[in-house]
């Protein structure tokens, strides 16, 4: 008998499904598709659902990212300090304002940024923190924040995978200036195409990315500031509207995952990652392998998909190496042994145990 195909993520609509098309069907129906009534409506039930007083939505998490620093007025001849690993787009988010990246190696437990190595990384031209909120963990934000305090540079979240994530019983997003969140159809919530939103408690922060996201315009035709077009569209919105909804009971379903991984790996040839704190949402369960590519083609044998994230530091991208960036050895090691295991909120118990004894029935060497 064929094994059924276990899938890393599942980001289609089930019960969610009938809210999904009625939206679709209210959004055509109206006849208005950017920046309308649903944009408007997401942008509070967001901010709301996140513990801030303003949500503007944008047209994808790289873009939550370089409207916040542009808004902050971050640009040419400036530096911002971000972790080493990540999806790449969090440097290019700061590389599309004109500043530097500036990479700070992560802690060996947690695979967040580590703040001893983002104060010594603080130089005349640093203008921001850039943390990244990795795999659904928020990274040390009272450690960071501390850093940023004595330094006086802003602290920008980047939140785009960790939606409804805390840190120390405070919502990401609300410890620093602003949080910049992805709504890519993966994400714990996702759109069905690219989205973004940028949330925060200073008003005038959040007027500024309100204008810079639709070409800087204070009214239409009248362009007050040298924008960009990024504006999360009325389907996408109307889309994230029915879903939120079944977030928290997403988020509660992600956490129950794992923790039967936590119990059934225990004494498995992996190393898991720490949960520091328990608001971590688990976008994705990753785990550690000395001996990753073999563990990986092992499970795919067994009809179980799995991923890298990520296989390369981004120090080490062709992209940024202009950059001269530092070395970061110990993001360096993590790139070459994490794995990602099937994660999402409707993933059946004997899933979870069969990818847990696949995972013990492999050898070393």
């Amino acid at each position: 008998m064929t094994r059924p195909r276990i899938p890393c993520s599942a980001p289609a609509p089930r019960e969610d499904a009938a809210a999904v098309r009625s939206a679709i069907d209210r959004v055509l129906a109206s006849g208005w598709f950017i920046l309308g009534p649903e944009v408007e409506a997401f942008e509070a039930e967001f901010a709301a659902a996140c513990g801030t007083s303003y949500g503007i939505g944008v047209g994808n998490g790289t873009d939550a990212i370089a409207v916040i620093l542009r808004a902050l007025g971050v640009g040419p001849g400036d530096e911002v300090i971000t972790s080493p690993l990540s999806a790449a787009y969090t440097a290019l988010a700061i590389m599309m304002t004109g500043a530097r990246p500036v990479f700070a190696d992560v802690e060996t437990d947690t695979l967040t940024i580590d703040a001893a190595a983002v104060a010594r990384a603080i130089t005349a031209r640093t203008r921001a923190i850039l943390p990244v909120h990795l795999y659904g963990q928020a990274a040390d934000l009272d450690a960071l924040a501390h850093v940023a305090a004595q330094h006086d540079v802003a602290l920008v979240e980047d939140c785009c995978q960790a939606h409804l994530a805390t840190a120390n019983g405070r919502p990401v997003g609300t410890v620093g200036i602003a949080g910049a969140f992805s709504f890519y159809p993966t994400k714990n919530l996702g759109a069905l195409g690219d989205g973004g939103a940028v949330v925060t408690n200073d008003a005038a922060l959040a007027d500024r990315v309100r204008r810079i996201r639709n070409g800087g315009q204070t009214d239409r035709y009248h362009h007050e500031l040298p924008g960009v077009n990024s504006r999360l569209d009325e389907m996408q919105a109307a889309v994230l509207r029915a879903r939120l909804p079944f977030l928290a009971d997403w988020t509660r379903a992600r956490r129950r995952v794992a923790s039967i991984y936590r119990r059934a790996l225990s004494g498995a040839p992996v190393r898991m990652l720490p949960e520091r704190d328990p608001g971590h949402v688990y976008h994705l369960f990753v785990v550690r392998s000395p001996n990753r590519d073999a563990l990986q083609r092992h499970l795919g044998a067994r009809g179980i998909e799995t991923l890298v994230h990520y296989p390369i530091p981004i120090p080490a991208q062709a992209a940024v190496r202009h950059q001269n960036p530092a070395e970061c050895p110990v993001a360096a090691a993590a790139c070459r042994e994490v794995l990602s295991l099937p994660m999402y909120p409707a993933l059946a118990d004997a899933a979870i145990a069969d990818v847990a004894s696949s995972i013990c029935s492999f050898q070393e060497g």
